[in-house]
């Protein structure tokens, strides 16, 4: 596992205590962080120090055994977990928490956690079939919280049915499960392929001077961060910047407009999207001279070429990619942004007025519009980059799914 994932072992009192001993071990042994609760109940069948022996962590018993003082025990166990697992749950123990009731550290925890929780009931078949106890079991579910369906078969009891405590082996797998979907939820670019431009190009003149801009790369690396921690396999092709790379990502370091062409190019086919970010230049010099040009008039006139128009080119060439390109104007933004969209076949255009305080090159924040081929359009209060680009990748999962 990439970071260690806290699970609170909540386990309550029944025969099928023993397990949560498996369970606890099992766990720690995968690398979790293991907590448990047990209850007056649950320790007439297994001890404390059975689980504080194998999940290296203080087991807690009692509400109201405070033993640091800068916290509130059950607070701060409700708040420091990532995911509950009562097993086993009791009849008892389901009906207090179904119904509010808050009366040992278990059920006070479980009240004011946020976490979410699976609950795996363990009990008498005739329990489980009871109409109070299946009441209950509704309320949790529409809590939210989710079942670890008990098996069948003999039951401590000499009774036959469902009532058995899942397996050791069930209950990890089962926590294992709940994490895999929530780093689905939490990283939906997962298999997805991102290119970004970013930072400003030179066009040299000498070896000494360039032609370039005050782009300094902030608004497409937090792009490309944003992107990478939603998952996507994210490339990031920069012109010269000062800023740290961001770690997990293939960057290629490009200086002239041309350099940027190719390596956007090279890999565009590959892509699921792109998104253009970089401020390029426009104009590039027809003469680039091998030495240092000496000064020799009061003025010096310069003549320039146009370069390759990157995003022109991707639009004319687009397939099945989601396209995304910038447009930082100073005047007339709306419309300025909108010409370029159509006129480069683009998806979506980001428009920022570069003019504005907050929202220019160099700065931590921005204030941006977004408009979609479809006419729609979102207009964004100034933000820190990476909540921008944030919202600018909500607008892209949005069109990826058209």
């Amino acid at each position: 596992m990439m970071e260690k994932k806290k699970i609170l072992l909540a386990v309550s009192g029944g025969i099928a205590a023993y397990k949560a001993a498996t369970v606890a071990s099992r766990l720690f042994q995968n690398g979790y962080e293991v907590k448990v609760i047990l209850t007056q109940s649950a320790q007439k069948f297994i001890t404390p120090l059975t689980f504080q022996t194998l999940t290296r962590e203080e087991v807690y018993t009692d509400t109201f055994e405070e033993k640091d003082p800068a916290v509130v025990s059950h607070i701060d166990l409700a708040d420091w977990a990532d995911l509950v697992l009562i097993a086993p749950a009791t009849a008892n123990s389901i009906g207090k928490l179904a119904n509010g009731i808050a009366d040992d550290m278990l059920t006070t925890t479980l009240l004011a956690t946020k976490a979410d929780v699976l609950i795996a009931p363990a009990m008498n078949v005739n329990m489980f079939n009871h109409p109070a106890v299946m009441k209950n079991m509704e309320t949790l579910a529409s809590f939210g919280w989710r079942f670890i369906e008990p098996n069948e078969g003999l039951l401590a009891c000499g009774w036959i049915g469902k009532g058995r405590l899942a397996e050791p082996e069930e209950l990890i797998e089962s926590v294992h499960a709940y994490f895999n979907e929530k780093k689905t939820e939490d990283m939906p670019l997962t298999g997805k392929k991102i290119l970004v431009t970013a930072g400003p190009t030179r066009e040299e003149l000498d070896p000494v001077r360039y032609f370039t801009n005050h782009s300094s790369g902030k608004m497409g690396y937090a792009i490309a961060s944003v992107a990478k921690k939603l998952g996507a396999d994210v490339t990031l092709v920069t012109g010269p910047t000062s800023l740290p790379e961001p770690q997990g990502i293939t960057i290629e370091k490009i200086i002239s407009t041309k350099d940027m062409y190719e390596a956007t190019m090279s890999r565009y086919h590959e892509q699921d999207v792109v998104i253009k970010c970089a401020a390029v230049a426009d104009y590039t010099p027809v003469t680039v001279h091998s030495n240092k040009f000496k000064k020799k008039n009061d003025l010096w006139t310069i003549e320039m070429k146009k370069t390759v128009d990157i995003l022109q080119s991707l639009g004319e060439k687009k397939e099945h990619q989601v396209l995304v390109g910038f447009a930082a104007e100073t005047e007339n933004l709306e419309n300025y942004a909108k010409d370029k969209m159509i006129r480069k076949n683009l998806d979506m255009v980001v428009g920022n007025d570069v003019s504005k305080e907050g929202s220019g090159f160099g700065s931590d924040t921005n204030e941006i519009i977004m408009i979609k081929k479809d006419g729609s359009k979102k207009v964004l209060p100034i933000l820190t980059k990476e909540n921008a680009a944030h919202e600018i990748l909500i607008e892209v999962m949005e069109l990826m799914k058209r």
